[in-house]
Formats: C-alpha cells, sequence, structure tokens
C-alpha cells in the first residue's frame, strides 16, 4: 500500500527539477534578445495653413524634432482654412487641430464638445486689410456697406471677426457680402483684381500686401493694444483644439503634445527672427527672405510663452461670437468645457 504513495513523491521531485531547469533557460533566452525600441505613437493634427505665421509653433515643433523627442509621430497636415481641418477632426480623419480657439465655442453650440490643451497666442494675428484702390472709400469698418471682404472661408474665424467688426461699426451682415477667398497669394490675387475690396489676413501675406503698396492696415489685430481697441479684450487665436472624447481617453498622448508645443513657444521667444527663419522649410519663407524675417518679427510679440489660455480671453472670444451670431448670443455657454491648462500647466519649467 506504500509503494505507490512512495513511486508518487519521486515523480513529484523529477517534476519539480525539471521545472526548475526549464525556468533557468528561459530566463536566460529572455535575456538574451536584444531589446526592441518603442514604435512612436502616431498622430495625425491638421494646421489651418502650415506656412502662416500665426500657426508657426506646430512648425518649429516638427522641425526641432520636438514631437520625436517626446516619443511621437506627428504628421502635420495642412488645409486652407481652420473650418477644414475641423471638419477633418469631426470626421475622425484626424486626432487634432492647429487652428482659433473660437471654433470650440461655436461646436458647443451645435452640441460637440471640443478643448483648447496648448494657446499659441493671445491675439488673433489678423489684420482687415482694405484694397489701395479702394482706401480712400473706406476708412474704417463703417464704410463696408455694399463691399464685397474677402475671408479664408465661409465659418472661418476671419469670417467671425469680419462679421464682428462690421457689427460693431453698425453694418449689418446683410449690407455687406463675404467672399472666400483663401490666403497668401490667393488672397493677393483676388485683391489686386479687384474681386475684394477688403479683407482679413495674417503674416506674411500682410507684410506683402503692404511692401508692394497693393493694401493699407484697416484693423490691426497682431499685438494686444490693437485687439483690446478692435475687440475689448484679448482674444486668443492659434491654438491646439481636439475632441473631449478623445482627451478623456488619451492624456498620455495629451500632456506629449503640451511639452513639445510649450517648447516650441519657449524657442521663439529666446531666439531672433533670422535664427528661427533659418530653421524653416524654403517654401515657408517664399522668394524673398528678407521680408519673411520682417514679418516673422513683427509676429513675435502675439505668441504666449507658456501655451496658457489668457484669463480675459474666453469671455472676449464668447462677447465676439454673440455679437453678430444669434446661434450663440443669449445660449448658455460653459466656457470651462472649451479649454483646459492641466497639461500646459504640468510641463515642467
Amino acid at each position: 500500500m506504500q509503494f505507490p504513495r512512495v513511486r508518487f513523491l519521486r515523480m513529484t521531485r523529477a517534476t519539480f527539477v525539471a521545472s526548475l531547469l526549464f525556468c533557468a533557460f528561459a530566463t536566460l533566452a529572455t535575456f538574451s534578445i536584444p531589446a526592441q525600441a518603442a514604435e512612436p505613437e502616431k498622430l495625425a493634427i491638421m494646421v489651418g495653413g502650415i506656412n502662416k505665421l500665426i500657426y508657426l509653433p506646430a512648425r518649429i515643433a516638427e522641425r526641432l524634432g520636438y514631437f520625436q523627442a517626446e516619443g511621437l509621430d506627428v504628421e502635420l497636415l495642412s488645409q486652407p482654412t481652420g473650418i477644414d481641418g475641423e471638419n477633418e477632426m469631426l470626421a475622425g480623419a484626424v486626432q487634432g487641430v492647429v487652428g482659433f480657439y473660437d471654433h470650440t465655442i461655436d461646436l458647443q453650440v451645435r452640441g460637440t464638445e471640443v478643448k483648447t490643451i496648448v494657446v499659441f497666442s493671445s491675439v488673433p494675428g489678423e489684420v482687415q486689410m482694405v484694397a489701395a484702390q479702394s482706401a480712400d472709400s473706406i476708412r474704417s469698418m463703417a464704410d463696408v456697406r455694399g463691399k464685397t471682404l474677402g475671408v479664408t472661408g465661409l465659418g472661418s474665424s476671419t469670417s467671425f471677426l469680419t462679421q464682428y467688426l462690421a457689427q460693431r461699426a453698425g453694418v449689418h451682415r446683410t449690407q455687406f457680402t463675404l467672399l472666400p477667398v483663401g490666403a497668401d497669394t490667393s488672397f493677393i490675387d483676388a485683391m489686386r483684381r479687384g474681386r475684394i475690396q477688403a479683407g482679413m489676413t495674417t503674416e506674411p501675406t500682410v507684410t506683402q500686401l503692404l511692401k508692394a503698396g497693393d493694401a493699407k492696415v484697416l484693423v490691426d489685430m497682431r499685438n494686444v493694444e490693437g485687439t483690446r481697441a478692435a475687440l475689448g479684450g484679448t482674444y486668443p487665436g492659434a491654438s491646439l483644439y481636439v475632441q473631449t472624447t478623445w482627451l478623456d481617453d488619451h492624456p498620455r498622448e495629451a500632456e506629449k503634445l503640451a511639452r513639445a508645443f510649450v517648447r516650441a513657444l519657449r524657442y521663439l521667444h529666446t531666439h531672433s527672427a533670422a535664427e528661427i527663419a533659418a530653421r524653416m522649410p524654403q517654401e515657408d519663407i517664399g522668394g524673398d527672405r528678407a521680408l519673411y524675417i520682417s514679418a516673422l518679427q513683427a509676429s513675435l510679440p502675439m505668441y504666449t510663452v507658456d501655451g496658457k489660455m489668457p484669463a480675459d480671453g474666453p469671455p472676449t472670444v464668447l462677447k465676439v461670437l454673440a455679437g453678430f451670431n444669434p446661434a450663440v448670443k443669449g445660449r448658455h455657454i460653459d466656457l470651462s468645457r472649451t479649454y483646459t491648462n492641466r497639461f500646459v500647466d504640468a510641463v515642467e519649467p
């Protein structure tokens, strides 16, 4: 009766020893396999005009390798206007948009939750230009009745701001025409050909028009003083915004993006316009490097240092949108759901 029990114990010890040997060999084999580097996380971000200086922090982060340093594989795509980027994000084609903060409020009205997580500029960086041939008849926004005004696209931030400036000057939206003419060369061509009598654009297009004598400045929102005079407060413009549902599921990626963009903003505040231009691709600079550097020098003050939302920014933007848009006026807008400083606050000094 004892023999089977003794035999059972011997088999158990043998099995135990074999198991120990197997584990030892397996461990050695594991340590002998070379460590594999983690693949960078892939993200697509749409920019509302990659060569516009208002969106320069995105280009800087790409050119200086700040995305890669965070372990991200970021593809920057470009569309002529922010509204195009917004549509791509809502369709799920991209994870984020570098566009204007005001779209987060506009989208909340339409039932979509979007949050800005990095603010690039505390002002729009936009300029309302008047064509040289119309400068005598258009001396202020009160003179745009019956005129055709150029914007990058219908539903774009340039159309928001143009409508507000006209409304503030006593000119109703029905008393002028908005014409989408894009940016850069298409905007310049529209002004030169007389398709538009005035229009809103950014650098370096502003400097190109002024240098050629094709236009004059009507309203300048490239700095805080001009923006407060035109809009009554700071107006956070260029920013990185994402859908709130994506943000809730990808806080780690949001942290990395915030660090990359804050590094880019700090670079802009610690280098000269010439040094920054030296980092840019030729297609951004164009054929006149001196003009590009001049336009960049005029733009540097508008960038934030830390990516944070200015305290008076969201209320000013809401006031502007409610000033001309009946869908916004009188509606309850929860501004706290349109942005967060959580990720930029976590970036080390």
